[in-house]
């Protein structure tokens, strides 16, 4: 390799010495680490050294808080679970042969904590090597837990490797960004095999027969990691008659996200914005909703459109496909819905974008 990055090099000619059985093992006993990790229960050197990582992560990047970096490592520890990991896999039956291990560019996005690592984990389950363009806003969990995974099972090493720059020789490539990035990435990597996501939000349908709990829950989808989020909530709908006080209600249990500085700049600036266009708007001092047809709105506000049957709603859906992440709606209705509150848990088949990653790397 042309890139030389704290000790995370590999022989480009290696064969991969583990099998199925021991990958899953050591990606299982990583999930126990993280969860205990996040439960303050791990004591170990180990321990104390990958919680002086979360503290800097924390400290170089203002919307990576105590609690959102412990979100997502719960979230992870669930989904490398054993059994969750053999379910995932037993899909492959590829994945048990010996491969001929390809060298794999991931570059990863920086809007949430560990947003990257289920790439990562698609990579070395399904046997390839893995290079990591590591976003500025993320670069220091990943490094983290990769050194946990080493440290776990030796011969995971010489099989990952971080770059702050050029990928560098790779053989394809998984790319995450904007609308903007991806015509990049495009152009630069458009020659491998890829998968190149662009910008995309997720929504949630209320029926209005919503649970005091349910609603609750979808409080969640919303605000966990601020909204920032692909799979965060961002767009409603609701019908005509929906008293959206209930909305309101259910949501202000997080009211004191407003006393996080950089979440709260983004509420004052965009609620001016909207008081000098003009634009109709409610608020509760943490929140704004504003009636849109749009999918996508900024950290802060909530779009919501008013619906009186539920074939417009499906229409809108299916119009808008390439746009949504998930769907969070209790409505049998809704096809592909998830329950409310599952937005920011997904498991290891659920794919962004809906394109099977395992199938992809299988097929190198």
């Amino acid at each position: 390799m042309r890139i030389e990055m704290n000790s995370f090099t590999f022989v480009k000619k290696k064969v991969f010495k583990m099998d199925i059985d021991k990958r899953i093992q050591a990606f299982t006993e990583l999930g126990l680490f993280l969860k205990n990790i996040a439960n303050n229960s791990n004591k170990s050197e180990l321990g104390y050294n990958f919680i002086k990582k979360m503290e800097e992560a924390s400290i170089s990047n203002q919307w990576f808080t105590a609690s959102n970096i412990n979100f997502a490592l719960n979230e992870i520890s669930k989904s490398l679970e054993k059994e969750n990991l053999e379910k995932w896999i037993s899909k492959y039956p590829k994945v048990k042969l010996n491969v001929n291990p390809k060298i794999v560019g991931i570059v990863a996005a920086g809007n949430i904590p560990l947003v990257g690592f289920h790439d990562i984990v698609s990579v070395l389950i399904s046997g390839h090597r893995v290079i990591v363009k590591l976003s500025s806003k993320d670069d220091k969990l990943l490094r983290g837990i990769a050194e946990l995974l080493i440290e776990i099972e030796e011969d995971f090493k010489g099989y990952i490797e971080f770059t702050s720059y050029k990928l560098g020789e790779i053989e394809a490539i998984i790319a995450t960004g904007s609308d903007n990035s991806a015509k990049y990435f495009e152009y630069y990597f458009g020659k491998y095999p890829h998968i190149i996501r662009k910008n995309r939000n997720s929504v949630a349908v209320i029926s209005g027969n919503e649970t005091e709990e349910e609603l609750n829950l979808l409080a969640d989808d919303i605000f966990i990691y601020f909204g920032l989020g692909c799979r965060n909530v961002s767009k409603l709908f609701i019908p005509e008659d929906f008293d959206i006080n209930k909305l309101f209600k259910a949501i202000y249990r997080y009211n004191e996200i407003i006393n996080h500085n950089k979440y709260a700049n983004n509420y004052m600036y965009n609620k001016s914005v909207l008081l000098m266009n003009k634009v109709k708007f409610l608020e509760n001092g943490f929140s704004l909703m504003v009636e849109d047809s749009r999918m996508a709105s900024a950290i802060s506000v909530i779009y919501y459109e008013k619906y009186k049957d539920i074939s417009f709603v499906n229409s809108r859906l299916l119009f808008e496909n390439s746009k949504i992440q998930c769907i969070v709606s209790n409505n049998n209705k809704i096809s592909n819905a998830i329950p409310f509150g599952e937005s920011q848990k997904p498991k290891l088949w659920d794919y962004a974008d809906n394109i099977d990653t395992i199938e992809f790397l299988l097929s190198l």
